[in-house]
């Protein structure tokens, strides 16, 4: 177990001390499992109501300069990139692995100006940050906002959150941003999350995150959600979680994210490990992400697919039960002549083959609001 005394607290450790959180160590930080809700009930909550988690561990930053040097580092193109739009994009190694998965976005106003905005995986960010310094040196800037905290408010109630305390953010549609004032601060927010539900994601003055919290906890819809529940949130709509359904050894045509690759950068051919993707593509040969359905007890991550025959085709690199689906459900990496929805399989489990199929993913229909 981390000493904890190691371990990062972000500006609303004492907030959710106060709130009963389980406090576990996560990617270097001292963060909430759950409160007293717990996670089956937090999920709920998130998926009827609204809830907000503390995302502060992960990493802020802005870029500015030469915007063509930060692009070739990642498929987003960013000339596409206009002001108050975000994009998911991917940042490459030489071979064409999946470094960090992030998002780029030009909010404008006073906080970033003309620059990019960048959220990175707390798990990832001194690496993000060291290898985007070393290769647009001399070119752009990056700058670490480590003075901001970074809130997510996600439900079908997140709307009417907003719409009470900062308006102007629910004429935004998902994957736009913008400056805004919150309770007298002067904040970021896109309309963006990663639970498949609408929501906004808040960047903060650290010195005003627990003012907000609070105020954003006192509205009858909001309750305070942990890690457990946004990892089970996450894996019912069918997102990645980094280091685990993607790493450096994975390309996004393997993690089945080629939809994060835009397509005049796939048509230059202008990113690391192109060749390779390009290869990818074209042979059809590679193994890819896929869901699973089953009965019972969940299959973890690590656990081996099989065919009906025996054969081992792939593994599962997240698993849980789904709350909202109402049974266990997972994801896996699979040969491709079983990825087809539907394909019957087994998993390994303790020794055991378990009858599981391939399934489409979401496993819940996405309420991103669109307009």
């Amino acid at each position: 177990m981390a000493d904890t005394e190691l371990l990062e607290k972000t500006p609303l450790h004492a907030l959710h001390v106060e709130l009963g959180g389980k406090m576990v160590p996560f990617a270097g930080y001292d963060m909430p499992v759950q409160y007293p809700l717990g996670i089956m009930g937090e999920h709920k909550h998130c998926r009827a109501k609204a809830g907000l988690f503390d995302v502060s561990h992960m990493g802020q930053a802005r870029y500015e300069g030469d915007a063509a040097a930060l692009e070739a580092l990642i498929t987003a193109d960013l000339d596409a990139l206009g002001a108050g739009e975000q994009k998911y994009t991917l940042l490459l190694n030489e071979r064409g692995g999946i470094r960090d998965d992030l998002m780029v976005s030009r909010p404008g106003g006073s906080i970033v100006g003309d620059a990019i905005f960048l959220v990175v995986n707390a798990a990832t960010k001194d690496g993000d940050f060291a290898h985007i310094e070393a290769n647009t040196s001399g070119k752009g800037t990056l700058t670490r906002m480590e003075d901001r905290a970074l809130l997510a408010l996600q439900g079908p109630a997140a709307k009417d959150v907003m719409a009470r305390l900062c308006p102007a953010a629910c004429e935004m549609i998902f994957m736009q941003c913008g400056e805004f004032e919150l309770a007298g601060s002067t904040v970021l927010v896109s309309r963006s999350g990663y639970t498949g539900e609408d929501g906004f994601e808040i960047s903060i003055p650290a010195a005003d995150a627990d003012r907000i919290a609070r105020l954003l906890l006192e509205q009858e819809e909001v309750e305070a959600i942990g890690l457990g529940a946004r990892d089970s949130l996450r894996l019912e709509a069918g997102l990645c979680l980094y280091g685990h359904d993607m790493d450096e050894n994975r390309t996004p045509v393997e993690a089945s994210l080629i939809w994060a690759m835009a397509k005049t950068r796939r048509e230059r051919g202008d990113f690391p490990g192109a060749d390779v993707i390009a290869q990818q593509i074209e042979e059809k040969s590679c193994q890819k992400r896929i869901g699973l359905t089953l009965s019972g007890a969940p299959a973890r991550e690590g656990a081996e697919i099989a065919d009906k025959d025996g054969n081992i085709i792939g593994i599962v690199t997240s698993g849980g039960f789904g709350p909202t689906v109402g049974g266990p459900v997972a994801m896996g990496y699979v040969d491709r002549d079983f990825m087809q929805p539907g394909t019957e399989v087994d998993l390994i489990v303790r020794g055991k083959p378990r009858p599981a199929a391939v399934a489409k993913m979401p496993f819940v229909p996405a309420n991103f609001y669109r307009g």
